[in-house]
This record gives structure tokens, C-alpha cells and sequence, in this order.
């Protein structure tokens, strides 16, 4: 139970990724808001890990709308009188060669990434600051943070955008004992992953399988998928730390993909 008496806020976290991080804070003792644009299938995942609504709450919110995140995150404080944990996990895919991106697409995936990071930290900030206690922000990266692929300009800019912003987190924050770090996974089967396969096979000319096998997986050691598990592990893992000795730093969890 490491984060007995933490409160955490998880965006996008009615599916995929962020519904596992949710599940496994909850076991681990926190008190999870599943803040989601989808309310409904927010307050279904709340539901799932909690009954009782005692340990988790949903919470509306579409990172890129400061208004509702500041209410959001307002909302979760004065049930539960802190914010300690924060995972910015949100995030879209859209994929297309760079010389027939649509600008608005481009503006679109950067907001909902960078934007929604952004005002997430901003609304979190001052309740772990004025708590004494501190707190951890997660960034949700990618290899895609490390590493480039062909077809997604926006996603790898953005990617690599959260590495920088969690350094200066870990910066600013270190003072007040919060910490910051980003999580880098592989190719995960998720909705989202499993949207990109027929894309890509169209946009290269190839079959489904071949975007698994020679696309996706093609670096990995072992040729498997990371898990949403895998990830959840490693966020328990950032947000159980204790101190800022682990502040400003990415994980990979890839199966190997990338080696630093």
C-alpha cells in the first residue's frame, strides 16, 4: 500500500493506459480521480475500481480547456484534500506524411499533448506546493520521445516536448519536494495502436502483419507488445519514489525497442 493517503488524478483514464494506471494506484492504497473527456465512461471505470465512490471519483475534463481543468482539479482537492499524484496521459494519434499534414491536425495533436500537460501541471502545482507533502507529476512519453518514425511528425515533436517540460517541473519543483518524470513505452495494443495499424498499412503500401512485424515491433528484442500493465508498473514505481533523487528522468518500457 505505497500510496496509502495519496490522492491521484489520471487523464484519459477511462480506457487503455490510463484506466490500468487508475486500477493499480488504487490497489495500491491511493484515492484515484479518472479524469476523462468521455464522462460516461469515466464514471464507469470509477465504478469498476470503487463501488462505494470512497477511493475513486470521475471527474469531466478536456485537458485542453483551462476552465474545466481548474474546476476538475478543484474538485478532486475539496473531496480529498490534496492532489499528490499527477499522470498526464491524454493524448490522440494522427498519422500522415509530414508534406500533407493538415495544419489543423498538427495544432490539434500538439494541444491535446503539450497544452493539456501544461495546464494539468499548472492546476496541480499550488495544492502540492501549499500541501507540505510534495508530490509526483508523470508524464506519459513514448519511445516516440527517444526515437522518430515516419508519418508522425506532431506525436514524436510532442513526445519530445514532455521530456523537456518535466526537466524544468523537476527544476521548479524540487524546492517543494515535487518530482517529475516521463514514461516511455512501446508499442502498446490499444485502441489507439490497433486505429494506427490499418492506417499505416495504407499509407505505406504494406499488410497489417508487415505494420506489426516490420514496423512496430521490428526493434523490440522480443518481438511482444508492452503491456498496459508494464506501464502501470512503471507509474506506480514514479509515483511511489520518495524523494528527488528520482526527479527530471525518463523509463523506457519497451521491450528493448530503445537502449539507452
Amino acid at each position: 500500500m505505497i500510496l496509502k493517503d495519496k490522492t491521484a488524478i489520471v487523464t484519459g483514464a477511462a480506457s487503455g493506459i490510463g484506466k490500468n494506471i487508475a486500477e493499480t494506484y488504487a490497489k495500491a492504497g491511493a484515492k484515484v480521480a479518472i479524469a476523462d473527456l468521455n464522462k460516461d465512461a469515466a464514471e464507469a471505470t470509477a465504478r469498476e475500481i470503487d463501488p462505494s465512490g470512497a477511493a475513486a471519483m470521475a471527474v469531466e475534463m478536456n485537458v485542453i480547456d483551462e476552465d474545466q481543468v481548474n474546476a476538475g482539479v478543484a474538485t478532486v482537492v475539496e473531496a480529498w484534500g490534496s492532489a499528490d499524484i499527477l499522470v498526464s496521459n491524454a493524448g490522440i494519434q494522427i498519422v500522415h506524411p509530414l508534406h500533407e499534414f493538415p495544419y489543423k491536425e498538427w495544432q490539434r495533436l500538439l494541444s491535446i499533448h503539450l497544452d493539456g500537460a501544461f495546464l494539468t501541471t499548472k492546476a496541480c502545482l499550488p495544492h502540492m506546493y501549499n500541501s507540505g507533502r510534495g508530490g509526483s507529476i508523470i508524464y506519459m512519453g513514448s519511445v516516440h520521445s527517444k526515437e522518430a518514425s515516419v508519418l508522425k511528425a506532431p506525436y514524436v515533436t510532442a513526445k519530445h516536448g514532455l521530456i523537456g517540460l518535466a526537466k524544468v517541473v523537476a527544476k521548479e519543483g524540487a524546492a517543494h519536494g515535487v518530482r517529475a518524470n516521463v514514461i516511455c513505452p512501446g508499442f502498446v495494443r490499444t485502441p489507439l495502436v490497433d486505429k494506427q495499424i490499418p492506417e499505416q498499412a495504407a499509407e505505406l503500401g504494406i499488410t497489417e502483419d508487415e505494420v506489426i512485424k516490420n514496423v512496430m515491433l521490428k526493434e523490440t528484442v522480443d518481438g511482444e507488445f508492452t503491456t498496459t500493465q508494464d506501464v502501470a508498473d512503471a507509474a506506480l514505481f514514479f509515483a511511489g519514489f520518495g524523494s528527488n533523487a528520482l526527479t527530471g528522468q525518463s523509463l523506457v518500457v519497451s521491450h528493448g525497442w530503445f537502449m539507452e
